[in-house]
């Protein structure tokens, strides 16, 4: 099976130290990506950890495929504990670093330790630099890429930066790079926040040979991805608003409806007309990217996407698609993950009857990264905070819900109660098979949750080992059971089991922190027969009945903690 080459190389920024050591029995197994930063943090992260404490650690990672030109493979992944879950959690962002990543000959960058002063962290494969940036301090996005443009020479596609939001520990803070794309679920830009650490960069020219690479197939994907008809090359994934819509699966008016009579005003047409040119990701062809502007106000950002439509559109009843944009622009800039942010600041607006005020939704989003006033409470997420607003706690395991409503999907309700995760919908995908648009041989009835554990369990494992390869979920119209064993150069089963491994690591870290069935995989609405199909499900995983995993099933154990 193909898996990226090179050593770990871990920074310990407090004591601004640095060690490289082989991993390639860990690369071998997890193949690189999401799969080799689990099983690091799994084994090097003690499960007690304060997740915004020094003892937590963040793994930078790319995959085998990032050293071809493959569409689809502009993205890494980045794995630590979530000070929004509690949870051992791993999330992807696409953009231009990946290649420069690469570029250092690493294949992963450890952070750990905590930094007394604010500093900026120069990866290259002649070392690493560590350089006091205290001038940066609540610095946006831009400011910051400005600054590192300016001084050393290297613009945003070699950057990884925290905004304000990160600074101040906000729960749901992201990880930028790229300038607008986002580590953006899970809160680890507050990670790297509580670092110290404000920006990291990536160069070198080193970039390792990966044996076992179908060329042939890689050519014929990238062929396929530039010649692709897809909606999602007009409007993203705005572009499934319709059908979302139409089927009762857009949360609405913070969740308490599942349909919105404004979104035409906000969905795929107001984004293609005021989309201004084509964006994409490093070496892809697919070009889903929606670059956007008002041409009144003269306001440009990158987006908003189709969960942003939702989070700062129809849940916060919103139909103003030009407020929607200042919103992803804005979270953007201050480093938010626009999920949470959206649907934190709708809880709030139910709880004060001011659904659609968008001036007040643009000065809370302030309020946030800065956590000033209510944002100070806001900024510690719905789990945190429903009680005093007096709201319903619309979280998964402390994460803030995705569209694509399991209410009416009700195997994608199934995947939110499983996923390690919490309440994100890219982490089996079953939405995509409960559609209309599926096709017929693919798809399932989206009515019930009884026998469908199989499936998920086929998707999550698929998406496993997908995120370690690092691959875009848009190459899914590319792939199948086939094009995946030719891919990762293995066969189905394999790739089958190496993603329930990763599936089983996230797991039985989040055990030991206390996570079971009771507590974590319990939605927050009823779904007839998910009871029993949980316990269908982890029968299937081989777990105990109480969503625990068996020690004796996971090898590894977590270093001590820091003196």
């Amino acid at each position: 099976m193909i898996h990226t080459e090179g050593p770990l190389l871990s920074i310990d920024v407090g004591r601004q130290e640095t060690t490289e050591e082989d991993i390639d029995e860990v690369l071998e197994a997890f193949v690189g990506g999401r799969g080799v930063g689990t099983k690091l943090a799994h084994d090097r992260i003690p499960f007690d950890a304060d997740p915004l404490g020094a003892e937590n650690r963040l793994v930078f990672a790319t995959g085998p495929l990032q050293t071809s030109m493959m569409s689809y493979t502009g993205r890494m992944s980045c794995t630590g504990l979530s000070p929004l879950t509690d949870g051992l959690l791993s999330s992807n962002a696409g953009g231009f670093m990946s290649r420069p990543f690469v570029d250092t000959g690493y294949s992963a960058v450890e952070i750990a330790g905590a930094s007394d002063e604010l500093v900026g962290v120069h990866v290259t494969d002649e070392g690493v630099e560590f350089e006091a940036v205290p001038d940066l301090a609540e610095a946006t996005v831009e400011e910051t890429t400005e600054y590192i443009e300016e001084s050393s020479g290297l613009d945003m596609e070699h950057t990884a930066v925290v905004g304000p939001a990160g600074e101040n520990e906000v729960r749901f803070a992201s990880i930028m790079t790229s300038e607008s794309r986002a580590f953006g679920r899970g809160g680890l830009g507050a990670v790297l926040g509580a670092k110290n650490v404000k920006f990291l960069t990536f160069d070198g020219d080193s970039r390792p040979e990966i044996e076992g690479v179908d060329e042939e197939l890689v050519m014929e994907i990238h062929k396929e991805a530039s010649e692709s008809g897809s909606p999602m090359k007009d409007a993203g994934t705005v572009s499934v608003s319709d059908y979302a819509n139409a089927v009762g699966a857009l949360p609405t008016k913070y969740f308490e409806e599942l349909r919105y009579d404004g979104v035409d005003d906000i969905g795929s047409a107001a984004v293609i007309e005021h989309k201004y040119k084509k964006g994409t990701c490093s070496s892809c062809a697919f070009a889903c990217k929606l670059p956007t502007r008002d041409e009144e106000s003269g306001l440009e950002t990158e987006g908003p996407e189709y969960e942003t439509m939702m989070s700062f559109g129809s849940n916060a009843l919103v139909d103003d698609f030009v407020a929607i944009m200042k919103s992803n622009e804005l979270c953007d800039q201050y480093g938010l993950d626009t999920i949470s942010c959206g649907d934190s600041i709708a809880a709030y607006l139910a709880a004060e009857d001011e659904f659609g005020n968008t001036d007040l939704i643009h000065d809370l989003i302030e309020k946030i990264a800065f956590r000033e006033g209510v944002g100070d409470t806001l900024a510690e997420g719905i789990d945190r905070f429903h009680e005093e607003l007096g709201v319903d706690n619309w979280t998964m395991k402390g994460m803030e819900f995705a569209a694509h409503d399991g209410r009416t999907l009700n195997g994608q309700g199934l995947s939110f109660a499983t996923s390690n995760r919490g309440a994100d919908h890219m982490y089996a995908e079953m939405y995509q098979l409960e559609y209309p648009l599926v096709a017929p041989d693919q798809a399932l009835d989206s009515d019930g949750v009884e026998g469908k554990s199989e499936r998920l369990i086929e998707m999550e494992n698929k998406n496993a080992v997908h995120d370690s390869g690092v691959l875009c979920k848009f190459a899914f119209s590319s792939m199948d059971h086939d094009r995946y064993a030719r891919l990762f150069d293995t066969d189905w089963e394999t790739f089958q089991e190496v993603g329930g491994n990763i599936i089983e690591l996230e797991r039985h870290f989040n055990n030991e922190r206390g996570f079971d069935r009771s507590d974590d995989d319990a939605l927050p609405y009823e779904l007839a027969g998910l009871d029993a199909e949980l316990s269908n499900y982890y029968e299937l995983r081989g777990w105990n009945d109480d969503g625990t995993v068996p020690d004796a099933s996971v090898s590894g154990s977590p270093a001590p903690a820091d003196d």
